[in-house]
C-alpha cells in the first residue's frame, strides 16, 4: 500500500505540472513579423464574429512567395510557433500564424476544430492571404499555400484541406484521424461506442488549462520540451493580448466570444474553460459514465478526418510520434490510407517524440517539413523522399556519448501489418484476473503528457502491473533478434459473467526489468460468458527490436490509470484463443545516411592535437629507457599495474615473443590480459617493469609504435562514414605516406566486398570486427596485436581468419592473439602465455604443453584441458 501511495502522490504532482508541460513547441525570441487582428465570421449560420490574433511573416528577400499556415497545438497560441514561422520565412515563405478561437488573445470559444467554427476561420485566413502582395497566387483569390501544425494544429490542417481546395500541401504532426476513437479507443475494432474512456487525457483537455497563464504561455503539443528552441517558462500574455483586454471583442450572447465567462455560466467556466457550452455539457456527461454517447461520437467525428472520406486530396507528409498515448501511430496510419486512396502523394514518418516526450528531433522535423513544402509549393523539382521513415536508437556517439538517432527508410509504406508477419508462439494457461473495488489501485503504463518520466532514452516505458489484476503470456527465448514494426495481433478468450474492460500490452522481457515499448496499451471492452468470449486484439503499434534471448510477453490487465475502469469488483479468466501472436515487421527498412553533428568532425581534430602532445612527451620518456635487442618483437620484464583500490591487475609479468610466432595470450576473465595489451600499446602507464618493442621502450607516442598494429576492446569507427572512408581517415591521421598503407591488402583481408562503400552504422557486429582487423593490418605492421578477433564472426569467417593470421606470421611478422576460444587458439597459435590473477602461469610452445599433458592411455590432450588444469593448480 505504501508503493501505491507513492505512485498516487507522484501522479498528483505530475498532473498539476502537466498543464504547464503542454508547452511542447515553445515560442522563439524576437524577430520580424506583422501583428494583425483578423475579423472572421463563423458558426452554423455565420452568426458569430470572432477576432483572431495573428502574425504575418513576409518572405525573406521580398517578392512573391508561397504561403504557409502554421497552426499551434491545444493550450498554445501563435507565440508557440514563432520560431518555426521565422525559420520558414527565412527560407522564402510567407507565413501566417494565429491563435485559434478560444486561445491566447483571440476571441470566441473552443469548438475542437469544428467545420462550423475553426474550419471556417481558416478558410477566411486563406482569403486574407490571397489579398497579400507578398503571396504567390495560382489564380485570382487562390494563393499557393500549405498548412502545418502539431496535434490540434495538425488536425485543423487536415480539416481545412478537406473543406478548402485552395490548400496545396500538408504536414500534419502527431494528430488524430478519429477524435472519438482517440478518446474512446477499442482495440477489438468495434468502435468508440464500445471503447474505454481515456479519462486523464480528456480531463486535461477540458480543464481550465485553456484559460490559464500556464496554457497561454505554453506551446503546441508538437514536440517535447527538449525539442524547443527557446524559453518554456509559463508567462502570461501581455495586457494587449490578455483575454478581455484591448485585443478582445466583448459580446453579451453565448458563443460570441467573451473569454472571461463563456456562456455566462461561472460553474461551467471552472469545469470547461473556454469551450463551447454544448461541448462542455457532453464532456460532463461522458466523464460521469465513462461511456461514449451517440452525441459525443457525432460531435468528435465531425471534427475529424474520418468524417470527410475522399476529400483530402493534396500531397501530405504525416509525421507521428512513437511515444504518444494520446494520438498513437494508428491515427497516422488511418490518415495515410484515406489520403492515399484519393491518389494524392503521401509519406509517413514515425519519429522519436509525441505527447509523451522523447527527443522531439526538432531540427530533423523542421528540415523534413521545409523540404516537403519546397517540393510541392516551390516546385523546386527535388527528388521524392522515401514513403516511410522511422527513427531508431543508434546507440551512443563514441565521442560525446550522447544518444544517436538513426532513420530507417523504405520505398513503400507497410501500414500497421508490416510487409511480413512473424508468428511467435506464446505460453501460459487460463489465468484469473480481478477487477478491484472502485477500480483502484490501478496499473500504470504512462502519465498523460509526461510519459517521458517513466521512459528511458530508448522509449521503453516502465510500467506497474498490480498483482492479481494481470494475466501474462510469454514466448520462449527468441533465437534471433525480432524487429517489431507495426501492430501485433493476438486472439484471447475471456470467461466469466458481465462486461469487463481489459488493457493489453506488449513487453520486451530479458533485461534488468520488463520493458513496455513507448509506454502504450490497447484497451478493449468485452462481455464475458461462462463458455468464453473470443476476442481479436490489435496490440499497440510500435517500432521496437527484441534482442536474441529475450522473450515477447503479452500482458492483459483489468485496470490502467489513464482510463476509466469498472468499479464493481469482479473476477474473470483470460486465456489464449490462439497461442500464436502475429508480429509485423518490415525487412525492407534500411538505415539512411544522415548528417552528423560538428562534434564528429571536431573530435578527430582534437584527438590529433592531443596525439601530437602525447607523442612529444612520449618521445622524451622513451629516450630514458635502455635499448634492447632490435630483432625481438616484444620483451616484457617485471610488468606491474595496480588498480586505484590497490589490487594488482598485473603482477610482475615477464615473457618474450620472437619473430614469426603466433602467440596466444590466455587467461580467465580478470587475468590481466587486456590491461597488459593496453600497456603494450602505450595507452596506460605501468607502475613498474618494462615493455620493449623491437628493442625500444614503450611510452605513449613512441615512434616504435608505428611498427605495431592493434585492435583491443572492440572496434570504434565514425558511423556515418563508409568502411573504406574510415580506413583512409585512420591512415591519414598517422601522417605516413598513403603508399605505405597497403590498403588493398588490408581490404582483401576484410572481405567486405560492396559493403566497404556503405556507412559503418549499417554493419553487423561481424562486419565491424573484420573492418577493425583490416584497420589493424594497415601498413602491414611487424607486430600485430588482436583482442578477441573472432567475436561476431561465423565459422567460415573464423576459418578464413585463422589462415590469414598463420600466413601473416609466416612472412616473418609476429602476431599476438588474446582469446577465450581455446580450440581456435590451439589451431592458430604455436606459442601461448597463460595468465591468472595478473601473474604468469606458464609460457611456451603449444605442442610442448600438449605432449606434457598427454594421458598414459594415448588420448590426445586438448588445450582446454591443459588450460583448466593449469588454472586449477594455480588457484
Amino acid at each position: 500500500m505504501k508503493l501505491v501511495g507513492r505512485w498516487t502522490a507522484a501522479l498528483v504532482v505530475v498532473v498539476v505540472l502537466g498543464v504547464g508541460g503542454w508547452a511542447l513547441w515553445p515560442s522563439g525570441g524576437a524577430g520580424g513579423g506583422l501583428e494583425e487582428r483578423i475579423a472572421v465570421v463563423d458558426g452554423p449560420g455565420d452568426d458569430q464574429r470572432v477576432t483572431l490574433d495573428a502574425t504575418f511573416f513576409p518572405p525573406a528577400g521580398g517578392g512573391k512567395a508561397p504561403a504557409v499556415l502554421l497552426a499551434h497545438g491545444f493550450g498554445g497560441s501563435k507565440r508557440s510557433v514563432r520560431t518555426e514561422a521565422e525559420s520558414l520565412a527565412a527560407r522564402g515563405y510567407a507565413v501566417l500564424t494565429w491563435s485559434a478561437r478560444g486561445f491566447g488573445a483571440s476571441t470566441g470559444e473552443i469548438a475542437l476544430n469544428s467545420p462550423d467554427y475553426e474550419v471556417k476561420d481558416v478558410r477566411q485566413l486563406v482569403d486574407w492571404l490571397a489579398k497579400r502582395p507578398e503571396v504567390l497566387l495560382d489564380a485570382p483569390g487562390d494563393p499557393r499555400v500549405g498548412a502545418a501544425g502539431g496535434s490540434y494544429g495538425g488536425a485543423i490542417s487536415l480539416m481545412a484541406a478537406a473543406y478548402d481546395a485552395r490548400i496545396d500541401a500538408l504536414v500534419p504532426q502527431i494528430t488524430w484521424y478519429d477524435l472519438a476513437d482517440a478518446l474512446f479507443p477499442d482495440a477489438s475494432g468495434r468502435g468508440p461506442e464500445n471503447g474505454v474512456f481515456k479519462r486523464m487525457w480528456a480531463a486535461l483537455f477540458f480543464s481550465r488549462a485553456s484559460d490559464s497563464p500556464l496554457a497561454s504561455g505554453g506551446g503546441g503539443l508538437l514536440a517535447p520540451p527538449a525539442g524547443g528552441s527557446s524559453d518554456t517558462r509559463p508567462t502570461p500574455e501581455t495586457p494587449a493580448e490578455a483575454p478581455g483586454g484591448a485585443g478582445a471583442t466583448p459580446a453579451a450572447s453565448p458563443g460570441t466570444g467573451s473569454p472571461a465567462s463563456p456562456g455566462g455560466d461561472a460553474g461551467r467556466e471552472v469545469q470547461c474553460g473556454r469551450f463551447l457550452p454544448a461541448i462542455c455539457d457532453i464532456y460532463l456527461q461522458v466523464a460521469r459514465t465513462g461511456r461514449a454517447t451517440p452525441e459525443a461520437v457525432r460531435l468528435l467525428r465531425a471534427s475529424s478526418p474520418v468524417s470527410v472520406p475522399g476529400r483530402i486530396r493534396v500531397p501530405t507528409l504525416l509525421i507521428q510520434g512513437k511515444r504518444d498515448s494520446l494520438f498513437p501511430i494508428a491515427h497516422a496510419d488511418a490518415n495515410a490510407r484515406a489520403i492515399a486512396a484519393t491518389g494524392a502523394p503521401v509519406e509517413v514518418a514515425w519519429f522519436d517524440g509525441g505527447h509523451d516526450g522523447g527527443d522531439g528531433e526538432p531540427d530533423w522535423l523542421g528540415e523534413r517539413t521545409a523540404a516537403w513544402f519546397d517540393r510541392w509549393l516551390k516546385k523546386d523539382g527535388g527528388a521524392a523522399g522515401e514513403a516511410f521513415t522511422v527513427t531508431r536508437d543508434g546507440g551512443r556517439d563514441p565521442g560525446t556519448r550522447r544518444p544517436v538517432l538513426e532513420h530507417a527508410t523504405a520505398a513503400t509504406y507497410p501500414g500497421l501489418a508490416g510487409t511480413a508477419a512473424v508468428p511467435v508462439r506464446l505460453g501460459g494457461g487460463e489465468q484469473a484476473v480481478a477487477t478491484p473495488p472502485g477500480g483502484s489501485p490501478a496499473a500504470l503504463s504512462s502519465v498523460p503528457g509526461l510519459g517521458a518520466l517513466l521512459s528511458g532514452a530508448t522509449g521503453a516505458g516502465a510500467s506497474l502491473d498490480m498483482p492479481g489484476q494481470v494475466a501474462v503470456f510469454d514466448s520462449a527465448p527468441l533465437g534471433g533478434s525480432l524487429q517489431v514494426t507495426g501492430s501485433p495481433v493476438v486472439r484471447l478468450r475471456v470467461r466469466g459473467t458481465g462486461e469487463v474492460s481489459l488493457f493489453a500490452k506488449v513487453y520486451d522481457v530479458g533485461g534488468p526489468r520488463p520493458l513496455l515499448p513507448q509506454g502504450l496499451v490497447a484497451p478493449f471492452r468485452v462481455t464475458a460468458t461462462e463458455d468464453g468470449t473470443p476476442v481479436t486484439v490489435a496490440l499497440p503499434a510500435i517500432d521496437h527490436r527484441l534482442a536474441p534471448g529475450h522473450r515477447l510477453r503479452v500482458a492483459v490487465s483489468t485496470t490502467d490509470m489513464g482510463f476509466t475502469a469498472a468499479t464493481d469488483p469482479a473476477v474473470h479468466r483470460v486465456s489464449l484463443a490462439d497461442p500464436v501472436v502475429t508480429v509485423p515487421t518490415d525487412p525492407s527498412l534500411r538505415l539512411a545516411r544522415g548528417g552528423v553533428s560538428w562534434t564528429v568532425w571536431a573530435l578527430p581534430l582534437a584527438a590529433a592535437v592531443v596525439a601530437a602532445i602525447v607523442a612529444l612527451t612520449g618521445r622524451r620518456r622513451a629516450a630514458k629507457g635502455r635499448p634492447g635487442d632490435p630483432d625481438v618483437p616484444l620483451e616484457i620484464t617485471g610488468l606491474t599495474k595496480r588498480y586505484r583500490d590497490g589490487e594488482l591487475a598485473v603482477d610482475g609479468l615477464s615473457f618474450r615473443v620472437e619473430r614469426g610466432q603466433v602467440l596466444g595470450l590466455l587467461g580467465p576473465n580478470g587475468a590481466g590480459k587486456t590491461t597488459t595489451m593496453r600497456m603494450l600499446m602505450g595507452l596506460i602507464h605501468p607502475d613498474a617493469g618494462e615493455i620493449k618493442v623491437f628493442g625500444h621502450p614503450v611510452a605513449p607516442g613512441a615512434p616504435v609504435l608505428s611498427r605495431l598494429g592493434c585492435f583491443v576492446e572492440g572496434p570504434g569507427f565514425l558511423p556515418h562514414l563508409s568502411g573504406r572512408e574510415n580506413l583512409r581517415l585512420y591512415w591519414r591521421a598517422t601522417g605516413r605516406p598513403e603508399a605505405d598503407a597497403h590498403m588493398e591488402e588490408a581490404l582483401e583481408i576484410a572481405g567486405l566486398g560492396d559493403a566497404l562503400e556503405r556507412a559503418v552504422r549499417t554493419y553487423s557486429q561481424g562486419m565491424r570486427q573484420r573492418l577493425a582487423i583490416a584497420q589493424a593490418m594497415l601498413g602491414l605492421p611487424d607486430l600485430l596485436v588482436l583482442d578477441e578477433p573472432t567475436n561476431g564472426l561465423d565459422p567460415p569467417q573464423i576459418a578464413e581468419m585463422r589462415r590469414v593470421l598463420i600466413r601473416y606470421a609466416r612472412d616473418g611478422r609476429t602476431v599476438i592473439v588474446s582469446s577465450h576460444l581455446l580450440a581456435e587458439v590451439e589451431q592458430v597459435c604455436d606459442h601461448v602465455v597463460v595468465m591468472h590473477r595478473g601473474r604468469l602461469v606458464t609460457a611456451g610452445r603449444v605442442s610442448d604443453l600438449l605432449v606434457g599433458a598427454a594421458p598414459a592411455n594415448g588420448h590426445k590432450a586438448r588445450l582446454e584441458e591443459v588450460f583448466l588444469d593449469l588454472i586449477q593448480e594455480r588457484s
